[in-house]
């Protein structure tokens, strides 16, 4: 019998990142289940994680370098890989300067470190333009919550006794938030989902408003105008801690639950309990905001309208409400204050300010119209790590031209991918069992460092690739640690955590106790100190200072031609954006794409379950087999198509080139189609 090892880390199939013991034979990886020591998942798993076997050793797993010829991709030694893309950089760099090269970090091989790398490589180079997946998922919510609370709240579900989900649908994207709150419906909180959708998450809810896509920031406004009317509200938090209330509450006059009801669909009566239902659990009222909300021309002013809720019921920062987390004071790998780039001017920085001046990140969609116009400078190179946007950006075809019309374009990746496909070089990315890396969980304030289980020869790690690169490009001094271990080790050093302490324990360490009431004695971290419901900066920078609510533009100005609303982008268990599709037995679960729909539209369209449809938007068409739903599941009128499926690719109807104007977030869940039957 071959000797059995088990090692303890955490699983990196989706964003998660839960415990996980994983079982090693004679060296091999040969089962994965949940490790129960950690407060996280305690010992439960989802299918994906036990998928990581089949992802780490399949067939058709990226181990070489590759370099695209004139014969097509042709395997190369990874030092030769490296020579050729630093040489090729160094004379873009000659002839266009440092700006002209940019970095695009995906989600296929994690954040935190692997995002901070990224970002130290390219300033230390000298160029502004770090593009990633933030452009399109996160960073929205992020700018709604931070503009109004200083940072994104962490919901203290056990403890609540009221849980609202709102555009998210835990059970098929967070297991474990989905556990949180079924242990709070069972000691007696309520459960309320916000969704167009009867998805999984609304078929458990006390109180489910199935609002029209788009106009969360009707429904929200509200709330907030029925819990003033009635006395719902905490008058003495409101009163002390935060900033434009009264310009909030006489703008929330005009949102009677008639009028919600005439923009949401959501009945007027349903309004008023949904207000009732929070006003009586509040302050332990703890409100979640998915990424249903971010893909509208207006999702963050509608997102801010949702966080202003924490403030108005009182229940931020409180035991069963919205915590306000406490970070990792570590090291950081960014160079924003060493090495300033903003006067080269970031890709999209001069339309969106909020993103960079919030995330010091570029816009995605614009970066692709300069790569294509050369406008305000080149962009010729592009070393794109883990990131997949020939699918998952919008407007597919302009994003196919540019990426393939660069000088250099490097991909890392863990599979061929359609982005991948486009690439002069393919060089093989080490998964989450091939590194080392520390992990947060702001839900518990506790640190955990990954274990690196697995060596393929001519995979590295990111550390090790950026650190080789940024030697041969003459800025190794910014990597200067022999591995990504003393790189740890560094990152570490201003906390009492030590290397050793946190190899020694996979069940994670709480680095700093959980408080409550923090703002009693501590400023927000807003300009004011304060909770902005009326935020001054938006204002300087010309955006409307109240989260005022524009309603979509296909309710506003219907387009006869295109009469039906498509969303996009609704979670599947078993994948994770676009990637999974090629593990077999997820496959056989869901075996292709499909477009969901009323039973209603459907007999219009002369259309059986099944049957292959049409649609079609301002931006392309796309075929795809319906999937009848029953008349609860989805709104008529509506349509619902996930994302990340190769063969009917729905960013083929997105539109990159409208914006939500704080974020730049693309309009990608109301988009105006049509359709036919063929």
């Amino acid at each position: 019998m071959p000797e059995r090892e088990t090692v303890q880390t955490l699983c990196r199939m989706c964003d998660d990142r839960c415990a996980i013991n994983v079982y090693l034979e004679d060296g091999k990886i040969v089962d994965i289940d949940g490790y129960k020591e950690h407060p996280w998942n305690r010992g439960r798993l989802c299918v994906k994680a036990r998928a990581a076997v089949d992802m780490v050793y399949h067939p058709e797993r990226l181990l070489k370098p590759l370099k695209r010829t004139k014969r097509g991709f042709e395997e190369i030694p990874l030092q030769q890989a490296l020579d050729e893309i630093a040489e090729r950089l160094l004379a873009i760099k000659d002839k266009h300067g440092a700006r002209s090269i940019s970095i695009w970090k995906g989600e296929a091989i994690g954040f935190a470190q692997e995002e901070d790398m990224a970002r130290r490589f390219v300033h230390a180079l000298g160029s502004p333009n770090y593009f990633s997946n933030d452009s399109m998922c996160y960073n929205g919510r992020y700018f709604g919550y931070r503009l109004v609370e200083g940072s994104w709240p962490v919901p203290d579900y056990e403890n609540s006794r009221c849980v609202v989900i709102w555009g998210a649908n835990p059970p098929h994207a967070h297991p474990n938030m989905t556990q949180m709150i079924m242990r709070a419906r069972k000691a007696g909180a309520k459960l309320i989902v916000v969704d167009p959708r009867m998805s999984a998450i609304a078929r458990q809810a006390d109180l489910h408003a199935d609002l029209k896509p788009g106009t969360d920031g009707a429904l929200a406004l509200g709330l907030i105008q029925q819990l003033i009317e009635t006395q719902g509200y905490d008058r003495e938090f409101v009163e002390h801690y935060t900033v434009g209330f009264t310009e909030l509450a006489e703008y929330a006059k005009a949102f009677s639950p008639e009028r919600v009801e005439e923009q949401t669909g959501v009945a007027a009566a349903v309004v008023r309990e949904l207000a009732r239902t929070i006003a009586a659990a509040a302050p332990r009222v703890a409100v979640y905001v998915g990424n249903g909300p971010e893909h509208h021309e207006n999702g963050i002013n509608n997102i801010r309208a949702v966080a202003c809720l924490d403030a108005i019921l009182g229940a931020l920062d409180r035991e069963g409400g919205n915590r306000l987390v406490e970070g990792f004071k570590a090291n950081h790998l960014t160079l924003y204050d060493e090495i300033p780039l903003e006067h080269l001017g970031p890709i999209g920085a001069d339309r969106f300010p909020v993103l960079y001046g919030f995330r010091q990140e570029c816009h995605t969609m614009t970066g692709i119209n300069t790569i294509l116009s050369g406008e305000p400078y080149p962009i010729r190179a592009m070393i794109l790590t883990a990131a997949n946007p020939a699918l998952t950006n919008p407007n597919t075809l302009k994003v196919r031209e540019a990426l393939g019309s660069l000088d250099l374009f490097v991909v890392r990746d863990l599979f061929m991918t359609p982005t991948a496909e486009l690439a002069d070089y393919v060089l093989p990315a080490a998964s989450f069992l091939e590194r080392v890396e520390l992990h947060t969980h702001a839900k518990y304030q506790r640190i955990t460092m990954t274990r690196k289980i697995l060596k393929f020869p001519d995979v590295q790690d990111e550390y090790q690739f950026w650190h080789d690169l940024a030697h041969r490009l003459g800025i190794g001094e910014y990597f200067p640690w022999e591995d990504e271990t003393e790189l740890t080790r560094w990152i570490l050093e201003p906390t009492d955590i030590s290397l050793e302490r946190a190899a020694a324990h996979p069940e994670g360490i709480e680095y700093t106790p959980i408080r409550y009431r923090k703002w009693e004695k501590e400023p927000f971290n807003t300009p004011s100190g304060k909770v902005e419901f009326s935020s001054q900066y938006l204002k300087d920078l010309g955006y409307p200072a109240l989260p005022e609510y524009k309603p979509p533009a296909y309710l506003e100005s219907p387009d006869p031609e295109y009469p039906f609303v498509l969303i996009t982008g609704a979670r599947k268990l078993i994948y994770y954006h676009s990637r999974f599709r090629n593990i077999k037995r997820f496959r056989t679960a869901i075996p292709g794409p499909e477009v969901e729909l009323h039973p209603e539209d459907a007999a219009a369209l002369g259309v059986a379950d099944g049957d292959s449809i049409r649609i079609t938007s301002r931006i392309g068409s796309v075929e795809v087999p319906a999937k009848i739903k029953s008349a609860v599941e989805i709104l008529p009128g509506t349509l619902q198509m996930t994302h990340g499926w190769k063969e009917a690719n729905v960013n083929l109807l997105t539109h990159d080139d409208r914006f939500d104007p704080i974020s730049g977030f693309p309009l990608m869940k109301a988009v105006e189609v049509q359709v036919e039957n063929v």
